[in-house]
């Protein structure tokens, strides 16, 4: 029997992407680049649903930084696609 979707797993995810991204400067530029939004503003939306969509939408654009998130985290790419789905993300 599938469990309800739970926000709060999606946002633990969205979060872990968050650091995933942290981790490499390069993938962390891009995204303030493309999204607008600096360190400080990082910090202030990161409990923010839908900043949380962005850094999903972000991270399923690119198929090979997907990749990568989800062998560190041994999470199967559609468990992204799901928590992006419950944050209201638009990928």
């Amino acid at each position: 029997m599938r469990r309800p979707p739970n926000p709060q797993n999606a946002e633990t995810i969205a979060l872990n992407a968050l650091s995933f991204l942290a981790e490499s400067p390069d993938e962390l530029a891009s995204f303030m680049h493309q999204s607008g939004v600096d360190p400080t503003t990082i910090r202030l939306r990161a409990a923010e649903r839908g900043f949380l969509a962005a850094v999903l939408d972000f991270l399923m654009a690119d198929e090979a930084l997907l990749v990568r998130f989800c062998d560190s985290t041994r999470m199967e790419p559609r468990a992204v696609k799901r928590a992006n789905y419950q944050l209201g993300g638009t990928v």
